[in-house]
């Protein structure tokens, strides 16, 4: 790979001046960290990064196969780069990410998008600068349609976008095999990085000033499962926790199937990991969970909420929660209100059923309209609203310790933030503050947020 980069390094320094490449990914926070990697790829090679596509000379989307309209946007956004290319005949133009390990979705771009010169799938970052330079050296397409494989490929340059926040993965690809998603066939099996480079950069980014680490990884809960017996997620959570710096832990996804009282213990004893979990249900009915194959209860998994909650009362959840799965009936969309109601989450993230090409649930001919699915979401959405509204209410009085992150919509002068909770507040401040923590009043809530005023004792 090495070799490569310096190739073209060496091509772009002859230029005029440095050729600019353009990012855009979609999707997770994993394919966010992708992007970052091939930033630093580019930049590696002699590119300059532009955050207007019509003035690079490469770009790049880096995709997600997750639902359906996001594929959706990638094309629509593939056909306007078409009047830039024939421009810029010299624009290299990449597809990369979860949608390409779809061979639809390959001769689709193949058949339809022959503009495309190169096309390649999530863990091919040490192909890549070959790719780039057989493109410049005059071959005109490439494709690679080898696959997901269980390579980690560590030591590569990540440009972050934040110095404050930032994403560590702890593992790559899945297991669970849920029967309406396309993961498990697109980003492999589950494969562990090892503790010490988690560590190490952890340790890395503290130094460095970043206030908050996100550990991902499509089961956090799951960590481990590839390495020596007596490593798991729990493990991994104390030894960071021990890392010395004032930071703040999170991390997602975690699955409920997966998600043990060793874990809430882990979360509870840990001062530096927020108390705060996303734990994404999914239904709230088990015939539904059955047909989903997400392999627990809604008993089960009121279990773990009560548990965390006999620990910490004010401890809060967030889900995501699909409708309209196929054949879905009233009731068995009723008992997903109910499970709502008894968990009180804080937020949810909720989603219309996508079918996904390639997985189980596709195969299902569904009876039920989207007009009733987006009648159900409509009824989600206003009983989560009440919810929200009515339990941030309870915090007007309360102090939260807070990471400024930006400046809100109100503008300078005004400011929001993340609880430990996982809770948005807003208040106003100067913007030297982002980027630090502060403790905050809560003088008033919203249906998603709460205000509040800077505490000067």
């Amino acid at each position: 790979m090495s070799s490569y980069i310096e190739k073209i390094k060496s091509l772009n320094e002859k230029r005029e001046a440095p050729p600019l490449a353009h990012i855009h990914n979609y999707g997770c926070q994993l394919n966010v960290t992708d992007g970052e990697k091939l930033k630093g790829l580019l930049l590696n090679m002699g590119y300059g990064i532009t955050e207007i596509p019509e003035q690079a000379d490469l770009v790049i989307f880096n995709t997600c196969a997750v639902r359906e309209n996001a594929e959706e946007r990638v094309f629509g956004n593939l056909g306007f780069l078409k009047q830039y290319k024939e421009k810029n005949k010299e624009m290299i133009i990449c597809v990369c990410g979860c949608m390409t390990e779809q061979s639809c979705i390959v001769e689709k771009i193949k058949s339809s998008y022959k503009y495309v010169d190169i096309v390649f799938g999530t863990n091919a970052f040490d192909k890549f600068p070959s790719y780039v330079y057989n493109i410049i050296e005059g071959q005109k397409r490439v494709y690679d349609t080898s696959g997901p494989d269980e390579t980690i490929h560590e030591g590569l340059t990540q440009v972050r976008s934040c110095k404050f926040k930032a994403s560590v993965p702890i593992m790559y690809g899945c297991n669970n095999f849920c029967t309406y998603c396309i993961v498990p066939y697109v980003r492999g099996r589950e494969r562990s990085r090892a503790p010490k480079l988690i560590l190490d950069e952890v340790r890395s980014l503290v130094n460095d000033g970043c206030k908050e680490i996100m550990l991902l990884g499509q089961n956090v809960n799951s960590y481990g499962n590839d390495l020596d017996k007596d490593i798991n997620f729990p493990w991994l959570l104390r030894q960071i926790n021990a890392i010395e710096g004032d930071f703040i832990i999170r991390f997602m996804s975690s699955h409920p199937k997966d998600a043990s009282k060793e874990l809430i213990d882990a979360i509870y004893e840990c001062e530096k990991v927020g108390k705060h979990l996303h734990l994404p249900v999914q239904s709230g009915n088990d015939d539904v969970l059955n047909r989903m194959n997400r392999k627990y209860t809604a008993q089960k998994y009121l279990e773990i909420i009560s548990y965390a909650r006999e620990k910490m009362p004010d401890f809060s959840f967030s889900s995501d929660i699909l409708i309209g799965f196929p054949n879905e009936t009233e009731e068995e969309f009723l008992d997903t209100l109910d499970i709502v109601k008894k968990v009180r989450y804080s937020n949810i993230y909720s989603f219309i059923y996508s079918k996904r090409t390639g997985t189980k649930a596709a195969l299902i001919d569904d009876k039920i309209t989207y007009e009733e699915k987006q009648g159900r979401m409509q009824r989600l959405l206003d009983l989560q609203r009440e919810i929200t509204t009515e339990d941030y209410k309870k915090l007007v009085g309360k102090k939260l310790r807070v990471l400024v992150e930006a400046n809100s919509k109100g503008g300078e002068g005004t400011l929001t933030g993340k609880s430990s909770e996982f809770v948005i507040v807003n208040f106003d401040g100067d913007s030297s503050l982002i980027g630090t923590f502060v403790n905050v009043e809560v003088t008033g809530a919203r249906n998603w947020a709460v205000d509040g005023k800077i505490c000067t004792t």
